[in-house]
């Protein structure tokens, strides 16, 4: 039998390793962009920077050590150069994409830090697996702008797994969907019609603002902003502003709201502040053809008739009042059950003269 030489028995006393295998080393060395491992074979084992971590920014050195144990995967046994070529990214995604399979298959929800925001929506990372939440998936209601999210730990789940076609796609919206319908259920359980509950203006339009209860948005028309007028709400709310509201009525999952507490009504002094014989001041608001409408009070509208301007003949009230000009008139008549006021400004006209005549007599 022949005699093995030195170098056949060198040979021999190391394992055999295979393209594809996975083997365990130890960090014998590490640089910024490569780390050295003892396999337990003839040669020694490379990491490249790219086979670590898609992180081309990355430094090696901060996150590996000499001495740390590596579990990786062979991609060549000789590199050309006699090393061993190996990966630790690709090994760890393929275990990051049985992770995300089975998280798929059992509606697992996940967690993972948002590391990349794109036109079409946003990217993070869960072992090593890139996964892809359209912008339509990111939220429960249309964001333009998917800035904020960059950096931000956010929640889904996987509702498209392919990773033949490299597609991972995540969920988040059916979450927050799935989130809201809860708070929706333990608002309308506890909220009844004659509630006073606080909230933030979410959003404002032409025709009134939508409020966030919490959890469930309540519409402020218009017409409940105030007792008066309100011409418009982008002027008198903003988004983020905090309401105390009263809750006028709830229809299934509707909810209408007001500003017009009852306690508040101007009409509720009526019959004393508005008592046929007193004098009172007020603004010119509109005018028609056969009058003009005096807001007394937020809410408080009296009509002077043309014909109680003026002792002199008054063709059209324009001829002689404008728009937010303050008069003063008398009351004629009130109507509480009809909430209709009407003055008259000739009727002091004849006051004064009545007191010019007692004067003049005295």
């Amino acid at each position: 039998m022949s005699e093995l030489s030195f170098e056949q028995m060198l040979d021999e006393s190391f394992k055999t390793i295979h393209n594809g295998e996975v083997v365990e080393g130890t960090v014998i060395d590490v640089k910024p962009d490569e780390i050295i491992l003892n396999i337990g074979y003839k040669a020694d084992g490379i990491i490249t920077k790219n086979e670590y971590s898609n992180d081309q920014s990355l430094d090696l050195t901060t996150v590996v050590n000499v001495g740390d144990t590596m579990t990786v995967k062979v991609l060549k046994v000789n590199d050309g150069e006699g090393q061993v070529l190996l990966t630790y990214k690709r090994l760890a995604a393929e275990k990051g994409n049985e992770r995300l399979r089975e998280a798929f298959e059992n509606h697992e929800v996940l967690k993972a830090t948002v590391t990349q925001i794109l036109g079409g929506g946003i990217c993070t990372t869960v072992d090593e697996v890139r996964v892809f939440i359209p912008a339509s998936l990111v939220s429960d209601s249309y964001e333009k702008d998917l800035s904020k999210y960059e950096g931000q730990e956010i929640e889904f789940v996987i509702s498209e797994f392919n990773p033949r076609r490299n597609r991972v796609i995540g969920d988040r919206r059916q979450l927050l969907v799935a989130e809201r319908a809860e708070k929706q259920k333990e608002l309308f359980a506890k909220l009844h019609v004659g509630d006073t509950v606080e909230g933030t203006v979410k959003n404002v339009t032409d025709f009134g603002a939508f409020v966030d209860l919490g959890g469930v948005d309540g519409l402020l028309h218009i017409s409940e902003m105030s007792w008066g007028r309100v011409d418009n709400p982008k002027k008198v709310f903003h988004v983020g502003d905090e309401l105390k509201v009263l809750v006028k009525d709830i229809r299934d999952t509707k909810i209408a709201l007001s500003l017009k507490f009852p306690e508040t009504n101007p009409w509720v002094n009526a019959a004393e502040d508005f008592a046929v014989g007193n004098v009172v001041t007020g603004k010119v608001a509109r005018m028609t053809d056969f009058g003009a409408f005096v807001e007394l009070a937020p809410g408080v509208d009296a009509l002077l008739h043309v014909s109680q301007i003026s002792k002199n003949h008054v063709d059209k009230p324009s001829d002689v009042l404008s728009i937010g000009q303050e008069i003063t008139a008398k009351v004629v008549d009130l109507n509480e059950a009809e909430k209709k006021i009407s003055l008259s400004m000739k009727a002091l006209e004849s006051d004064s003269q009545g007191y010019a005549d007692e004067e003049t007599e005295a």
